[in-house]
C-alpha cells in the first residue's frame, strides 16, 4: 500500500514510519517537516498535498494539537485551538481525503485516553477527543468508495511518559508496540467505526 503519515515525525509517527516502511511505501507530512509540507488548519494545504499524491491508499494522522489549561483560565480563543486544529483538522482530512482515496482504503484519525479518562488542565483536549470518537462512529455508516474509517485512542506512551507523567498521576505508560499494533490493526485489518483504544 501507499500511505501518508500526517505527523510522521512526532513521537507516536517515527514509530509508525519505522514499522509500516517495511511492507509499505510510506510517505510523510508535517507542518514543518516531511515529505510534504501540511497544515491541518488550511483545507487548501490538505488538498493540495494530496492532489499531488497519485494512487493513495491509505492515511494516517497522528497531528493535531489543544491548548492545555486550567478551566477557569482558558478562554473561548483557547478551545477553538483545539476545534480548528485536531477536530476540524481531522474532520477536514476526512471530508477531503474521500475524494482522493483508492476504493477499499483506510483513514485513520488519532485521539487518547482524555475522551474517556480526562485528567485536569483537559477540559478543551477530552472535549475534541470525544467528539472524534462520536464523527468516526457516524461517518463509516456513510463514507463512500469502499473507504474504512478508525480511530486511535491510546493512553500516555511510553516515549512521552517522562514528559507528561506529572499530569497523569498513578496511569500506566502505553508501550510503543501496543500503540503501533493499533493502527496496524486499522490499517491492515477490516474493521470500519471502530475506537481502538489502547490505554494501558
Amino acid at each position: 500500500m501507499k500511505i501518508l503519515i500526517i505527523g510522521g515525525n512526532g513521537t507516536i509517527g517515527t514509530r509508525l514510519v519505522e514499522h509500516f516502511e517495511e511492507r509499505h511505501e510510506v510517505l510523510v507530512a508535517g507542518r514543518n517537516n516531511g515529505d510534504f509540507l501540511l497544515d491541518l488548519t488550511d483545507i487548501e494545504s490538505i488538498k493540495e498535498v494530496l492532489e499531488s499524491i497519485p494512487s493513495l491508499d491509505s492515511i494516517i494522522c497522528v497531528a493535531g494539537e489543544a491548548k492545555w489549561d486550567d478551566f477557569k483560565d482558558l478562554s473561548e480563543e483557547d478551545f477553538y485551538i483545539g476545534i480548528k486544529s485536531k477536530l476540524m483538522g481531522q474532520v477536514n482530512l476526512v471530508r477531503i481525503a474521500q475524494h482522493y482515496l483508492r476504493s477499499k482504503g483506510s483513514i485513520t484519525l488519532t485521539t487518547g485516553i482524555l475522551a474517556d479518562d480526562p485528567v485536569i488542565k483537559t477540559s478543551s483536549a477530552a472535549m475534541v477527543n470525544g467528539a472524534l470518537h462520536s464523527f468516526v462512529k457516524a461517518v463509516a455508516l456513510e463514507i463512500e468508495n469502499e473507504l474504512r474509517i478508525n480511530v486511535v485512542a491510546s493512553g500516555v506512551v511510553q516515549d512521552a511518559y517522562v514528559k507528561y507523567k506529572d499530569f497523569f498521576p498513578g496511569h500506566n505508560p502505553v508501550p510503543m508496540y501496543k500503540v503501533v499494533n493499533a493502527y496496524a490493526r486499522s490499517l491492515e485489518g477490516k474493521g470500519n467505526g471502530e475506537i481502538i483504544r489502547v490505554y494501558e
